[in-house]
């Protein structure tokens, strides 16, 4: 499996809404409102095969209110 973090920036006020949006395509294992420059920390796990590139396009830039993502891979767990 591989675990990749997305940070999410919303346009004003829509913070809420994309994070209804994005739990309800059931594909983040959690999601979190944060402080700062980004709204919202989302965690993902997919498969070894999976394209990340891909799966964040299709699974998430296409949220209604989404303004832009920054995407962090992740090597090793300790």
């Amino acid at each position: 499996m591989q675990c990749f973090f997305v940070q999410i920036k919303t346009r004003l006020g829509r913070a809420y809404d994309v994070a209804d949006q994005l739990a309800r395509r059931e594909v983040a294992s959690e999601i979190y409102s944060t402080s700062g420059e980004w709204d919202l920390l989302a965690k993902f796990y997919v498969a070894d095969d999976v394209d990340i590139g891909h799966f964040i396009n299709e699974e998430v830039h296409g949220l209604d209110g989404l303004e832009r993502t920054f995407t962090t891979l992740t090597f090793k767990a300790f």
